[in-house]
């Protein structure tokens, strides 16, 4: 499946949460995770979506793991079923 596909369903479930999931991008740094999901209740997470199979670049993992290593959340997805796990663990 194209990972705009998977985004625009993120996008669609996150708005159905009552959230929004912005586009983010950042001038100063290359490879930030393609969307920040802000959720009502204080909730927020970063998504890295690719298509069906494909795996984050090592300047993604490595913009991931920083995030991370801040105690931020950030999932990658690439189906439809992962964006719907994530859905439930926030619902």
């Amino acid at each position: 499946m194209r990972e705009s596909l998977i985004e625009k369903y993120l996008c669609d479930q996150i708005k159905l949460l009552g959230g929004h999931a912005y586009k983010f991008t950042s001038p100063q740094r290359r490879s930030v995770p393609d969307r920040l999901c802000v959720l009502p209740r204080g909730k927020s997470f970063f998504v890295e979506c690719k298509a069906t199979g494909e795996k984050p670049t090592p300047a993604q993992w490595r913009e991931i793991e920083r995030l991370r290593g801040l105690g931020q959340a950030v999932y990658i997805v690439d189906s439809l079923a992962t964006v719907d796990e994530i859905i439930l663990e926030y619902a």
